[in-house]
């Protein structure tokens, strides 16, 4: 028995060597496999760190950009603000000028846009109670031999400046009108003064 003993003796070692050997094997390749989707698992995180940090920056530059466009859409709505202020200012400045200045250049636009010398001049209601026959006078004097321009019994609705009217047809030197004709040419000058 003790031989037979033995020979089970020596075939537990060897399948428990096989076993172990076996273990280890596995252990290995556990550890190997462990290892690779370790690897692939930093990979993949630094990956979607650098997505994640690529998609903060670019969505802090559409930020960013946004920002500066609404920034210089709203200087540009208070410039274009300013400069309307400007035209308005210089409608109230032209339409309350000096009298013997008022008169001068009302005159001049009635005579410079007279075609026949026989128009009417339509002011509006105070400026025709005050100054209308002194606009005629200077206008007719103006136009000279052909000064014939008559006083409207109509007046107009308007600020300032006149209409010149002749049957159906009128032409507008309002203040209103000659503020505007300037809009166009100045508007780029009064910017350059006003953001230089």
């Amino acid at each position: 028995m003790k031989g037979t003993e033995k020979i089970i003796a020596h075939i537990r070692a060897d399948a428990q060597a096989q076993c172990d050997a076996i273990l280890a094997e596995a252990r290995e390749q556990c550890e190997a496999i462990r290892a690779d989707w370790a690897k692939k698992a930093d990979e993949a995180y630094g990956e979607r760190i650098r997505a994640g940090v690529k998609k903060c920056a670019d969505e802090a530059d559409s930020a960013a950009r946004l920002g500066r466009m609404e920034s210089k859409k709203a200087l540009l709505a208070l410039k274009q603000d300013l400069i309307a202020r400007s035209f308005d200012e210089a409608q109230k400045r032209l339409v309350s000028l000096p009298r013997e200045e008022y008169v001068a250049l009302l005159a001049k636009l009635a005579a410079e846009a007279s075609v026949t010398g026989a128009e009417e001049i339509v002011l509006n209601a105070a400026d025709r109670s005050v100054l209308g026959e002194a606009v005629v006078k200077a206008a007719n004097e103006r136009l000279g031999e052909r000064g014939a321009l008559t006083l409207s019994g109509s007046t107009g609705d308007f600020d300032g400046g006149l209409i010149l009217r002749r049957d159906n047809i009128e032409v507008n030197c309002t203040a209103a009108l000659l503020v505007e004709l300037c809009r166009g040419e100045m508007s780029a000058a009064i910017a350059d003064m006003l953001f230089a």
